[in-house]
């Protein structure tokens, strides 16, 4: 199949404003929605020790109101308008995204360039979204089993601060964070010449490209941010520890590998031996672990893709009584034969059948178009790579990925994260010192330049704007239709979710 799987191109258009802005625009007229994707090369990567978590903070701060929208408006506009939207934070980037009925994309681009030029970044905001992500800390992580140890394991598999912090920060550094501080940083990252706009579906180029300059081209931009260093050693930071939890009902274990950088040969053999080991109900360690021996409640994995140095995980939940070294002898004796024999002619067909099935239903979401190609858009400067990406996937043969699989995970260069039981007198003690926050920092962020004062933002748009976009004025749709279609399967994947 693979070999006769040919994918048609994406019409793509791209163009930059004259204040760096990156546009691209692919039209698709068939179904009466848009997708706008507005990504920010600012993640955790970005962030200094001693004040980390700010990425994430401004997920949260730019619902908070700007010159033309009061605060959490813009949800309401989306919202009243029949759409859906959302914003996300990673290591690379912070996102944010909706669809809409098409008649609206002057709406969203509206929206999306008031915050960016006028962002209401006062101290009362600053404190109610720093209390926000605390009480999210408590509610996600501190207040459910095994989720804390997912902060702790990229401290163990990583050596370099910026990749080893986890995406929410330290409350500590949000604490001592001051209102210059975050002016600061809203500044340098949320610039337009530092950040990548996509838009899909049903509207004319030359009318949406009209609104485009119309809203963002008179926001100033910014000197260019910092460089960011994220160069590892090959060496995991750690090989071993004990993670007590308090919430844990039992033992279970993470295991944790340093792999590549995102499109890498390596890096492609080993998303492809992850599909093999942990990915579904098919794979081998599913099949050995959860049908076979029935040893396990949960057997998981993923990958943290990454523009620097990647991490490879798995997580496993031993049922009561069952031995967990035991069963992570099991895990590493199938890495260890994967690594000797490779994958079998018939697993090979199975990866290739499923990676054309996957984008293929991929790209009948226009949002799932509109952030795949910001994202290559931003990370490597050519969108078009969501058209290519694939071939690289495809290229890929047994004797590679049995070769990076004995390279990068048969090796004793791995991290084992136990996770054990504790008394909830003791653990929460413990805990806190095995998830340590990153040290204090200077708190000033380097190479902040004098800012450039934007001019007067735009006013809302009307109904009768001068320029009107493809679909028919007032048309609806409910929050979830068939052209953004939920929980679509995509060949990136980050750290593990429990």
């Amino acid at each position: 199949m693979a070999e006769r799987f040919k994918l048609s191109l994406t019409p793509i258009q791209q163009f930059s404003l004259t204040n760096g802005l990156r546009v691209i625009l692919c039209e698709d007229h068939a179904v009466p929605v848009v997708s706008v994707a507005l990504y920010y090369d600012v993640g955790s990567r970005n962030e200094k020790t001693g004040r980390t978590g700010f990425a994430h903070l401004f997920e949260h701060m730019m619902f908070q109101g700007s010159e033309n929208v009061p605060k959490a408006a813009h949800f309401q506009y989306i919202f009243n308008a029949g759409g859906t939207m959302n914003g996300t934070t990673s290591t690379e980037r912070t996102n944010y995204f909706e669809t809409l009925p098409a008649s609206h994309l002057p709406l969203a681009l509206w929206l999306e360039s008031d915050r960016m030029r006028s962002l209401k970044v006062t101290q009362e905001n600053l404190d109610n979204q720093r209390n926000a992500v605390q009480e999210e800390k408590r509610l996600r992580y501190d207040n459910q089993p095994y989720v804390n140890a997912f902060l702790r394991i990229n401290e163990l598999i990583f050596k370099n601060p910026a990749n080893a912090h986890s995406t929410i920060g330290s409350m500590e550094d949000l604490d001592s964070a001051t209102i210059e501080d975050v002016q600061e940083f809203f500044r340098i990252y949320y610039a337009p010449n530092n950040a990548v706009l996509t838009i899909v579906g049903d509207f004319d180029s030359e009318e949406a490209s009209a609104l485009v300059r119309k809203y963002f081209e008179s926001i100033p931009s910014q000197p260019p941010p910092p460089p960011v260093n994220t160069s590892e050693p090959e060496d995991v930071a750690q090989t071993q520890e004990v993670y007590s939890d308090s919430l844990a009902p039992a033992p279970a274990f993470v295991l944790g590998w340093k792999i590549p950088p995102r499109r890498t040969p390596d890096f492609y053999a080993l998303s492809l031996a992850a599909d093999l080991i942990f990915e579904g109900d098919s794979s081998r360690l599913y099949q050995k672990l959860v049908k076979g021996d029935e040893s396990v409640v949960s057997i998981q994995g993923g990958i943290d893709e990454r523009r620097g140095p990647s991490a490879w995980y798995i997580f496993a939940l031993p049922k009561p009584g069952e031995e967990v070294a035991v069963i992570r002898d099991q895990i590493f004796e199938e890495i260890r034969a994967l690594g000797a024999a490779g994958p079998s002619p018939a697993e090979m067909e199975k990866l290739q059948n499923t990676l054309c099935n996957d984008v293929v239903r991929g790209r009948q979401s226009t949002m799932y178009r509109a952030q795949r190609l910001a994202e290559y858009g931003l990370y490597d400067g050519d969108p078009t790579l969501f058209d290519t990406e694939l071939d690289q996937y495809l290229a890929i043969t047994a004797d590679q990925i049995q070769s990076a699989v004995k390279r990068y995970l048969d090796v004793e260069n791995r991290v084992v994260l136990d996770i054990v039981p504790a008394a909830a007198a003791d653990a929460a003690s413990e805990s806190a010192a095995s998830a340590s926050s990153q040290p204090p920092g200077e708190p000033k962020q380097p190479t902040a330049p004098p800012p450039q004062v934007p001019a007067r933002p735009a006013t809302e748009p009307t109904a009768d704007a001068d320029v009107t976009v493809g679909g028919s004025v007032g048309s609806q749709l409910e929050p979830q239709q068939a052209a953004d279609p939920p929980n679509q399967t995509e060949r990136v994947s980050g750290p593990l979710v429990i």
